[in-house]
């Protein structure tokens, strides 16, 4: 969810300053330094404070003080901690987690889609991938990565899987910031348009095995455009 509001704005500029570790694992911070550095008022500084704990970057104890926690006990789920993590010189890092992350829970859910999925859900897909088909014969690049995200968001929800599908904002997250990290081709070619009609035909069909393997088609792909595009290849096409 975004934070709206002054302690939202420090919420994320902490944030941000914690990802590029500019502020270090094991620091500890005070409210007055808070204060100080953000202009902002004790009780504005201790909200942001309550909301970086609830996500786990830090602790707050007293006589102790504000203590930045290492990365591996942030909620790395957090849509807002993925983006300050793909703002931050490891943003190849971050892309390559979610990749693998894509890829190891995709597949599974397109074949659970595919072995019991309501026809609501099959036709949802199906809606998306033409939404694709659209946005590409126009070259609209944010509409096509909106049908894109919502394709998969779709697909995750099919699969009946409740914790598959509150991965779906994970996913988004990629998504988007492939197009606003620049890691978008200018082309939106047809491939990724049939290759998730391919996994929207696989599950209306009940066939699980082709499903999984469409989607690891489309995964496997844009993990490897990707790749090339910042080892600086560039001259691919997007594929969704």
């Amino acid at each position: 969810m975004e934070l709206q509001g002054l302690h939202g704005q420090v919420v994320d500029r902490i944030g941000r300053s914690l990802a590029a570790d500019e502020i270090r694992a094991g620091e500890v911070l005070r409210l007055e330094d808070i204060q100080e550095r953000y202009g902002v008022s004790r009780t504005v500084a201790r909200e942001a404070v309550r909301v970086l704990e609830s996500r786990r970057v830090v602790t707050s104890r007293p006589r102790v003080g504000i203590t930045v926690r290492p990365l591996a006990e942030w909620n790395l789920y957090d849509p807002q901690i993925i983006r300050w993590r793909l703002a931050s010189p490891r943003r190849e890092a971050q892309l390559r987690e979610l990749a693998e992350l894509r890829a190891a829970v995709e597949p599974s859910a397109a074949a659970l889609a595919a072995s019991g999925a309501a026809s609501a859900a099959r036709d949802a897909l199906t809606g998306h991938a033409a939404a694709m088909a659209d946005a590409a014969r126009a070259g609209d690049r944010a509409a096509f990565v909106a049908a894109d995200a919502a394709f998969h968001r779709a697909l995750l929800t099919a699969s009946g899987n409740g914790m598959f599908a509150q991965l779906a904002e994970v996913t988004e997250e990629l998504l988007v910031a492939r197009r606003d990290l620049a890691l978008m081709p200018a082309d939106l070619d047809t491939t990724a348009v049939r290759r998730h009609q391919e996994v929207a035909e696989a599950v209306a069909e009940g066939r699980p095995a082709d499903a999984a393997q469409a989607v690891m088609r489309i995964v496997d792909s844009a993990h490897d455009e990707v790749e090339r595009l910042l080892a600086g290849g560039g001259g691919c096409a997007y594929r969704g």
